[in-house]
């Protein structure tokens, strides 16, 4: 596989390093929360969207409420691996985003990170962004059904 980088589609490719993996060389399993946050992050700022900045941008702020990984296979040293982010779930005032860890066409692990919109002076809930929304709604749709 040629590693490619792609934030605007939400992908990013990297390939396992020791430092991702416990001794023996398996995935320790905290590398996937780094990489959702960087799937993520980097997704949103190549669509001209800061997450410390949506305040004054948007005139929101989000806040992450829930977090998860289900492993479905193991993950080794050198292992190249694809995250792909997904829209699992789009509601009016929060929001899902479900992330694709594959190695080839084998999904290996299965992350989610859930987004509630806030009012960033009342943190009352506010409805999300005409400019977020449509983010969101070209993330692609999962390939694979798998609860988290």
């Amino acid at each position: 596989m040629t590693l490619v980088h792609e934030p605007s589609e939400g992908r990013l490719q990297f390939q396992l390093a020791y430092g991702d993996t416990d001794t023996v060389g398996i995935a320790y399993f905290g590398i996937y929360y780094r990489w959702m946050e960087r799937c993520y992050s980097t997704w949103l700022y190549a669509l001209g969207i800061r997450s410390g900045q949506m305040a004054e941008d948007l005139g929101v702020v989000t806040v992450g409420i829930s977090s998860g990984c289900r492993y479905v296979d193991t993950v080794e040293v050198f292992d190249e691996i694809t995250c792909q982010a997904v829209a699992e779930k789009i509601g009016t005032s929060s929001y899902a985003v479900g992330f694709e860890f594959t190695r080839g066409d084998q999904l290996v692990t299965k992350g989610q990170m859930v987004f509630a919109v806030r009012d960033p002076e009342t943190f009352g809930k506010a409805p999300i962004p005409e400019r977020l929304l449509k983010a969101l709604g070209e993330l692609p749709t999962p390939r694979f059904e798998i609860q988290v």
